[in-house]
């Protein structure tokens, strides 16, 4: 198998990834399941950042390396927006909380709305992988 066959199903797999966070995120939000949901929505965002990141032939082995880069080489460049920008930081914050600090809670609205602009985000960032 080629390099470049390779790239493209790894690319096309976090894709995929992202598409299975997002659903999985609504359905964690049905349940009832915040934390989990919002691990989930951020999920989505990795996934797709990480699948543009890759294409670029940038990979990374930590989520603050993906962090930094997609703001290196996506936000400054403005190929996303900075409140894009803003909403991947907002999530990764949110998700080590939930993830990682006891008694953490969300609120639906917030979740909600989170879930909207992720939908948006992995479309946008989708957009950019050739």
């Amino acid at each position: 198998m080629s390099e470049k066959r390779n790239l493209k199903e790894v690319v096309q797999y976090w894709i995929e990834k992202a598409n299975d966070s997002l659903s999985a995120a609504e359905d964690e939000l049905k349940a009832g399941r915040f934390s989990f949901t919002v691990n989930r929505i951020y999920y989505a965002c990795f996934y797709i950042v990480s699948a543009v990141l890759l294409q670029r032939k940038l990979k990374f082995t930590k989520h603050s390396g993906v962090r930094i880069a997609f703001h290196q080489h996506l936000v400054k460049t403005g190929q996303v927006t900075r409140e894009q920008g803003q909403l991947y930081d907002e999530l990764f914050e949110a998700r080590l909380r939930g993830d990682y600090i006891e008694l953490v809670h969300f609120e639906k609205e917030q979740i909600e709305e989170w879930l909207k602009q992720v939908s948006e985000f992995v479309k946008a960032v989708r957009a950019l992988i050739k």
